[in-house]
Parts: structure tokens; sequence; C-alpha cells
């Protein structure tokens, strides 16, 4: 029997005390807090670009330019004697809904016939050939910056083969002007595209406008295959491709797509 069994607590006050400890504890903490601010400065630089990110992804996906139809007109001398080409593209865009606004200065379009391509800028914008397309006039009105496309030579080129113009057909905001044609949600323009053929440059009238038309260098024939590529500065491309009909007969305007 050991219940006469006596028990002790073993005293134990040795502790590691004096200078080097305290330069170790403050060390620790130094180190912990430096950590922690590091910690802190990366999760924000993080956050940041996550929302840089996502929003550059946003508008990526959501800004997309819709191309609601495409129409030719013919150039003629009168009513019934018209050239055999389509002289002039009309291409009738939107915004997709949701999409942030564009800037059509910056839109870059591709049109090829299959034999040649064009690309072709906003006739206001000076920074890719150096120089607005000739005769362009900011406060002007889109027929006469039609007309100078049709018509007009310029440096580097020729209007036709180097710029489009554009005019509104629904702006409800007032966003769109020559000089700054800006798109938004709900917004409808017009973009025009020089297509005057060599041998059709002899006529005199594209529409209502008169003028002596320039060779853009595309030839929209019956049976043509053409293909239109819109690219905005920022967000998804657009490409519309159609076939144009195997004759014309004596419409003036061909709906060509969709």
């Amino acid at each position: 029997m050991k219940a006469n069994k006596q028990l002790y607590l073993r005293k134990d006050t040795r502790a590691q005390v004096g200078i080097g400890t305290l330069i170790i504890f403050i060390a620790m903490v130094l180190v912990a807090a430096v950590a922690a601010a590091v910690l802190i400065q990366t999760s924000g630089v993080l956050q940041q670009k996550a929302q840089a990110t996502g929003k550059q992804s946003t508008q990526e996906v959501s800004s997309n330019i819709m191309v609601k139809s495409i129409e030719g007109v013919r150039a003629k001398d009168n009513s019934t004697t018209m050239a055999g080409n389509v002289s002039l593209l009309k291409l009738n865009v939107g915004l997709n809904v949701g999409s942030s606004p564009v800037d059509v200065n910056q839109v870059v379009i591709s049109i090829t016939d299959g034999t040649t391509t064009n690309n072709l800028i906003y006739a206001n914008n000076d920074k890719t050939y150096e120089s607005a397309m000739d005769n362009f006039s900011s406060d002007g009105t889109a027929a006469e910056n039609l007309e100078a496309l049709l018509s007009n030579t310029s440096t580097p080129g020729n209007n036709a083969k180097y710029f489009f113009t554009a005019d509104k057909i629904r702006d409800e905001d007032g966003s769109f002007s020559q000089e700054k044609p800006i798109m938004n949600t709900g917004d409808l323009v017009t973009l025009y595209i020089s297509t005057v053929s060599a041998g059709d440059t002899s006529f005199k009238e594209v529409g209502s406008i008169t003028a002596a038309l320039k060779d853009s260098g595309l030839v929209v024939g019956p049976r043509a295959t053409m293909n239109i590529v819109l690219t905005p500065e920022s967000g998804a491309t657009t490409v519309a491709e159609f076939v144009t009909p195997s004759s014309y007969g004596i419409r003036e305007n061909v709906q060509l797509y969709p």
C-alpha cells in the first residue's frame, strides 16, 4: 500500500534573460512586421491588377460592333445607264447590348474582293497616314465628306483606297459628329466604303452625290465574294462575308447582307 506516499512539485525558476534574448525578440517582431507589410502590399497590387484585367476582359467580350445590313449602290449617268459593278457600300452598324462606347475614328475596316485588299481608317484619322482624308471637313456635312471620299485624290493616295466616312442614323445622346464619331449603345450609324472600279470612273453619280469618281482598286461585280472585317480599338472583331447576286438587273440599290 502506498497511501502515505508524498508528492512534491518540482520548482524550475530558470529562464533566458539578458540583452541577447531581447535582441532576438525584437528581431522576430521586425521580421513579422516586414512580412506583414509585404503581404499587404502584394495583395493590394494583385487586387488592382485583377480589377484591371477583369475590366479589360469584360470590354473585350462586350464591345462588339454589329453589322445590321449592307447595301450596295451602283454609279449611274441616268436612271437607265448604270455601272456594271457596285460603286459604294453602305454598312448600317450598331453596338451589342452592354457594349462600351466605340470611337469610330479608331476603327479599321479591311475589305477584300478576293484580289485586292484595302485597309481603311476613318476620314478624320490623321495618326496612321500622317494626314486626314483630303478635303475632309470636321464641321461639314456627311454628304460633303462622302463626295470627297468618292472623288478626290490625296496624300498618301486615293481617298477610296485608304479611308471610309460615316453618318449617323440614330444618335439620341448627340455623341456622334463628323469630327468625333463616338458610338454608344442604341446608336445606329452608316459607314460608307467606296468600291468604284477602274472601269466605272466615267459615271458621274452615286446616289445623290455627283462627283468625278476615282478608282478604289476593288471590283464588286456579280457573283463576287466579299469579306469585310471591322476591328475596333478594343473588343472583338466583326466579320461580314457575302456573295453578291448573280445579276444586278436594273436595280440601283442592291441588298447584299444579310
